[in-house]
């Protein structure tokens, strides 16, 4: 199935500094209200894998990225380096009679999609925001960034829902407890598997409603409970109905819920933790493959399914002191794999990490990490990785303008 994957944000190629000046630029009559704020960071990321992976995501622990058969990747060993975390943001807040008018561009040096293992300017979010209506791009309400623990590598638990994406929302109740409704681009990927070579390119993926999803958090004593929700429709064109297989055009719904929390024990220590199922909705897991993959009956007859996954993450964050800070979990996920699929598909991927953090200053962090990933295959097949990281992170931030 020729469906098209989306990468979770857009390419920035023609902006250059254009988008950053008119970013900047606040109409004289507003810019004695507006408060405008310039943030970021500047990060090195340096380390050691024990073993390989994909060299275009060499500098993360994706376990999809793993080898699928013995040295896939070549030998084991790579040392690894760079500054593609840093990132540049812009955000600005003005009082309107509907309430404040607040948007947000931000933007990252880690490439993916055809930029991947590249450092280039990436868009992280392109989103506006007046009353209890936004648009732009921005977090999904599936997915709960809360839930990432205080990480150095940048790619974080597999097992969580993290999709940043195009979408207009509606939030009938804002503040520490809060409910969103949100239309989302739709988009899926599909795996042919065993009747690759037959079927071909003849399938075509189309999307012709856009992704509902919802959120709604409680806050409590201890810190929040959140549950979320999302229904997709995926359909498939067969663009030669009149070859040997058949017309075999299809569609699939997708479904998806989200049970997430944060909980304070005592005044340093946080868990966070998170509980992802559904079927049909890999597309919006931090690391998963594809949504659709072909069954094939006894008969066989050729069909698509929405492949079941079940997503789990849990990390605890510790502030020893003012100067030193931890973080120690795990997170899984799980597919459902259908039986047209090949014996190298992926089935289940682990992640594990835990750090030691110093803070020296405020905005100044350094600090290492050793992380553990695993992959599964269909066919039983295993692989591993073992890294050790080391990141300096510095700060900047400043604010023009406001009341």
């Amino acid at each position: 199935m020729r469906f098209e994957r989306k990468a979770g944000s857009l390419g920035l190629r023609r902006w250059g500094l254009l988008g950053v000046v008119a970013a900047m630029c606040v109409a004289p009559s507003a810019r004695a209200q507006t408060q405008f704020d310039i943030y970021g960071f500047a990060m090195l990321d340096m380390g050691y894998q024990t073993k390989q992976n994909d060299p275009a995501w060499f500098d993360v622990l994706r376990p999809t990225k793993l080898p699928a058969f013995d040295d896939q990747f070549g030998k084991d060993g790579r040392f690894f380096a760079g500054v593609r975390q840093t990132r540049i943001g812009f955000k600005s807040s003005t009082p309107t009679e509907m309430g404040d008018l607040k948007t947000t561009f931000e933007f990252e040096m880690f490439g993916v999609g055809v930029d991947a293992g590249q450092t280039t300017i990436r868009l992280r979010h392109a989103y506006g925001e007046l009353g209890k209506f936004g648009a732009g791009q921005y977090w999904s309400p599936f997915m709960d960034i809360d839930v990432f623990p205080n990480s150095i590598e940048y790619w974080g638990p597999n097992g969580m829902a993290f999709f940043r994406n195009v979408q207009v929302r509606w939030m009938p109740i804002q503040g520490d407890t809060r409910m969103t409704i949100a239309l989302e681009r739709p988009g899926a990927s599909g795996d042919l598997g065993v009747v690759s070579d037959i079927v071909g390119g003849d399938l075509v993926g189309r999307f012709p409603m856009p992704d509902l999803s919802a959120e709604y958090r409680k806050a409590t004593g201890f810190g929040y409970l959140e549950a979320a929700g999302i229904v997709r429709q995926m359909k498939w064109d067969d663009m030669d109905p009149t070859d040997a297989n058949g017309d075999i055009s299809g569609d699939a719904t997708g479904w998806g819920l989200n049970f997430s929390t944060n909980i304070k024990t005592g005044d340093r220590g946080l868990v966070r933790a998170s509980l992802v199922y559904g079927e049909g909705i890999e597309n919006y897991m931090n690391d998963a493959p594809v949504d659709v993959a072909v069954e094939v009956d006894g008969a066989g007859n050729i069909d698509g399914v929405a492949l079941p996954v079940t997503g789990i993450s849990a990390f605890y964050d510790i502030t020893w002191n003012e100067r030193w800070t931890s973080t120690v979990g795990y997170s899984m996920l799980d597919i459902d794999n259908s039986n047209g699929q090949g014996p190298t598909a992926f089935k289940t991927g682990q992640y594990g990490l835990v750090n030691l953090l110093f803070h020296p200053v405020a905005d100044v962090m350094m600090g290492g990490e050793i992380q553990w990933g695993d992959r599964e295959n269909v066919n039983g097949f295993t692989s591993d990785d073992l890294r050790f990281q080391f990141s300096a992170k510095y700060n900047f931030a400043t604010s023009i303008g406001g009341r």
